[in-house]
């Protein structure tokens, strides 16, 4: 099997610019687990977090946008990511999702719309393998 086009590791860091947390809808896939940790980052019970901030798609869970499409705890004003300590493993793994490494084209597509793709810290290869086997996108 060939060596991936990224075997040298990439970098990246995230500068919460909110560039992937904004703007068209979309879906952030969570879990129980997830739906716990934010729950308990929030002092909510998960029955709270579920009824306020989680959708069903399907049988799978999403949490909810505003109107305008940002993430429900996206804070435009100064704050950014309001549960960024407990940020879901999409949100976690970004920008090494296998569907932003299957060429080099798809990841300067990335790099175009995400300020802190292709610079920033090293990430070793090990790394961007495990963050993108850590969620299907």
């Amino acid at each position: 099997m060939a060596e991936p086009w990224y075997r040298d590791g990439l970098s990246f860091t995230c500068t919460r610019c909110g560039a992937c947390c904004t703007g068209a809808p979309g879906y952030v896939w969570i879990d129980a687990e997830e739906v716990a940790q934010i729950a308990d980052y929030r002092c909510e019970t998960d029955e709270s977090v579920r009824l306020r901030f989680v959708r069903l798609v399907g049988k799978a869970l999403s949490l909810t946008e505003k109107p305008n499409g940002d993430c429900i705890f996206y804070d435009r004003d100064g704050k950014g990511c309001t549960i960024y300590p407990v940020r879901p493993r999409q949100c976690r793994t970004w920008p090494f999702w296998q569907s932003n490494l299957r060429s080099e084209v798809e990841w300067e597509e990335t790099c175009k719309i995400c300020p802190g793709a292709g610079r920033g810290e090293f990430v070793p290869f090990e790394e961007v393998r495990r963050r993108a086997d850590a969620i299907r996108l």
